[in-house]
């Protein structure tokens, strides 16, 4: 579907932004119908807001939670890091998930208590523990101050890195350190669509993810839930990696 309406961008009057909402649309709309009609008891939470969808269908314990297209501003450039992202939360327990990439015909697949999966192979983690050693993701808003949070995380972890990546695609960044192509990832600011199938990921492929605390806050531990109303989150493929990363983003 996404590739379809790429497709259309050279040939259509209308604006990027415009031909990017109707194609998230378009992509929600297909999944909502393929999910919702195998599983019509289980509620819909999604990033577009969709004629006939009720508030019930987010409230509901039990849901999918879906973005149709994470990396929009990729997918507008044509830049190849853009990808589909769908999973199943009871609460904020994740049981499935799974995140497409159709650039690269990647299918990242996760249940829980069964492992994690790319098209058919089984992920695992890096085993890396220091920081010198850790290739990782960052997110920043859109709109980052200077004397933003997620700045200073950045600049307290930067010196510490072997290197730093941003592809702004959050559910490909989670998928990646799954699958052992990245060792560490976090976001301040996020939604719960943008990585739910992602940290379900990560934790069946080997990893930890944990609550990305305030500063000076108790918490954090590896292995903590990550409440999907508010998923600011530290994921890394060590338990103590994600200790050593959280310890300097909250320091002081």
């Amino acid at each position: 579907m996404l590739q379809s309406w790429r497709g259309r961008f050279a040939v259509s009057s209308k604006g990027p932004r415009d031909l990017v909402t109707e194609a998230d649309l378009a992509s929600q709309t297909e999944i909502r119908q393929l999910v919702t009609s195998a599983f019509p008891d289980f509620g819909f939470e999604g990033e577009e807001s969709l004629p006939g969808a009720s508030d019930a269908e987010q409230e509901h314990a039990v849901r999918w939670v879906v973005d149709p297209l994470d990396g929009t501003t990729n997918y507008v450039h044509g830049y190849p890091a853009y990808c589909v992202s769908v999973a199943l939360a009871e609460g904020d327990r994740l049981l499935v998930g799974a995140i497409y990439d159709p650039v690269a015909n990647e299918c990242f697949t996760a249940r829980a208590g069964h492992g994690a999966w790319l098209n058919g192979s089984r992920l695992r983690v890096t085993a890396t523990e220091e920081p010198t050693e850790a290739l990782a993701a960052i997110s920043f808003p859109a709109q980052s101050e200077r004397d933003s949070l997620a700045v200073r995380d950045f600049l307290a972890v930067l010196p510490h890195l072997r290197a730093v990546r941003r592809s702004g695609s959050s559910a490909l960044n989670l998928a990646y350190l799954a699958a052992g192509r990245l060792d560490a990832f976090w976001a301040r600011r996020i939604a719960s669509w943008d990585v739910a199938a992602g940290l379900l990921l990560v934790q069946e492929a080997g990893g930890f993810t944990a609550p990305l605390i305030p500063p000076g806050s108790p918490g954090g531990e590896p292995g903590e839930t990550v409440p999907l109303a508010n998923p600011a989150f530290l994921a890394a493929s060590t338990a103590p990696l994600l200790v050593t990363l959280r310890d300097l983003m909250t320091a002081g």
